[in-house]
Formats: C-alpha cells, structure tokens, sequence
C-alpha cells in the first residue's frame, strides 16, 4: 500500500505551515497566487519593482491568519533581488518551502523596428529574472534540506503558436527559454526532494494585458474569438494548478509544463475558408 493512500485527497492540497517567495506578486497573476495560497494556508512573501502591491494585499494576514511581506526590488539587478530574497526569509521565519518565478514583462515590436535596450530588458526579466529567483530558492530549500517546489510562469507565447497579429518574438523567445529550463532543472534537483515545473497561461487579464484594449484591440479580439472556451482567462484561473504543484498533491510532478490557454494551443475558432469554401461550409452544415 501507499503512504498516501490513508490520506484524504482535500488534506495533500493543504498549503498549512509552509511559507512562499513570489516574485512578480504585486499585481495580477502574482498577487492572485498569493492570495490563494494564504487560502490554503500558506504564508507569502512578495518581490516585485512596485513601490507597493495592490490594495487587498494589506487584508491577508488578517483574513487568513497567515504572514505576509512585501520587498521592493529590481529582479534585474542581483544585488538587489538577493537582498529582497534574503529579506523575504527572513520575514517567513527563516524557512520557506518554495517558491513562484512570476515577474515578467511583455512587448509588442517588429523584429526590424526592434529596440536593443529593451530588448535585453525584457530577457533579463523575464529569462535571467526567473533562472537567478529559481537558483535563490534552490540553494535555500538545498541548504536547509528542506523539501519543496518551484513554480516558474512561462505562457501560451513559448509554444511555438504563431499569434498572427502580434509582433512579439523576443517575448516568446523569453518564455521558451523558461519552459525549456524545466527538464533540465528537475533532474538536477531532484536529488535535493526539489521539484521544479512551469505554468504557461494563454490570454489572462491582467495589469499587463489592461494596455491592449486601446493600444490593440484586435489582439484582446483575437484571444477571446480564437479560444475554444470563448473568453479570455482570470488569474484565478491559473491559480488552482499553480497550488496544486505548490502543494504535495502535485508531490509526483516535476519537469513539466502546465498548458492553461483555453484551449488556443489545442486548435482554433479563428480559421474560415475563403470564398465558395465558406459558402460550402456554411450549406453542409445547414
């Protein structure tokens, strides 16, 4: 018999006890993670470059009895994202139990009207960002022989899924870069009780996609028309699974990649024939 088998399947999504450093959890996905782990729960420390989280972060600890911190840092520069790391340790108690790769930055550019500087921002973001916050939570859960997970978000954009009205591939390129991480990560882990995945939503709205109403309508349209589901994503959509990894019923999971899209990376509403193929279409399904 398992040892599992005697505990009840509700017990092993428990997140009680254990504490989590989130980076990226100022806002959106990040903070929508937070919040449901301190639900299940677990304690949570944020890191992100915002002066402050949102509002409702300031009700956590209160409402679920759990800790909650909030470091300011730029995840671009080591210093300062090891000193937020370290800090947000502390806040925990001295022990967390894993952690959310969640910072990320996005951008809509032509490959010829590209700008470097920019460019190499969003890398060290979203890639660089996401590896140097991994390692800080490896070493710890390592050092400390603790047991734990890694969650790192990568997204629709990394699946090599052609967006036909966006012009993002250094974007797509980043989140790419995290998922092909995972396989690599979970062997070298392994060893250590460590496990490492990545979550990779489709169309979220989120403080990041908020700018495209005006900016791209005809992106925000795409997303919603082109997805099986028919509407765009929550963050609390992407949450559930995010705990599941978190959390020990996610305990034989590792080096994987959580595909949470609505369906888009599976097929399309967005596809029409042209011409008398549409109209043939449109009378053999009459």
């Amino acid at each position: 018999m398992s040892e599992l088998s005697d505990i009840k399947v509700t017990d092993r999504f428990s997140l009680t006890g254990k504490a989590f450093v989130i980076t990226g959890g100022a806002r959106g996905i990040g903070f929508a993670t937070a919040k449901a782990i301190a639900q299940l729960g677990g304690s949570v420390a944020l890191i992100d470059v915002l002066d402050k989280p949102v509002d409702e972060f300031d009700t956590l600890t209160k409402r679920f009895n759990v800790k909650a911190s909030y470091q300011r840092a730029d995840i671009t520069d080591q210093k300062s994202l090891e000193t937020a790391f370290d800090e947000s340790v502390k806040a925990m108690g001295g022990q967390i139990h894993g952690g959310v790769c969640g910072a990320g930055i996005n951008i809509n550019q032509p490959l010829i009207e590209a700008d470097w500087d920019y460019s190499l921002k969003l890398l060290q973001v979203n890639l660089m960002g996401t590896y140097w916050t991994a390692k800080l939570i490896a070493k710890h859960l390592a050092e400390t022989k603790t047991p734990g997970s890694i969650v790192c978000i990568a997204s629709l954009s990394g699946q090599g899924i052609h967006i036909p009205v966006q012009d993002a591939a250094i974007y797509n390129a980043s989140k790419a870069g995290i998922k092909g991480m995972m396989g690599p990560l979970a062997v070298e882990l392994g060893k250590y009780g460590i496990r490492i995945n990545s979550v990779s939503p489709g169309a979220i709205h989120s403080p990041m996609t908020a700018s495209l109403e005006q900016d791209a309508p005809q992106l925000l349209k795409w997303f919603k028309d082109a997805a099986p589901v028919q509407r765009m994503g929550v963050p609390e959509d992407i949450t559930p699974t995010i705990c599941l990894l978190l959390s020990d019923a996610g305990a034989f999971t590792t080096g994987a990649d959580m595909v949470i899209t609505g369906g888009i990376h599976a097929g399309r509403n967005d596809f029409v024939l042209p011409g008398e193929g549409a109209q043939w279409l449109q009378s053999a399904t009459k």
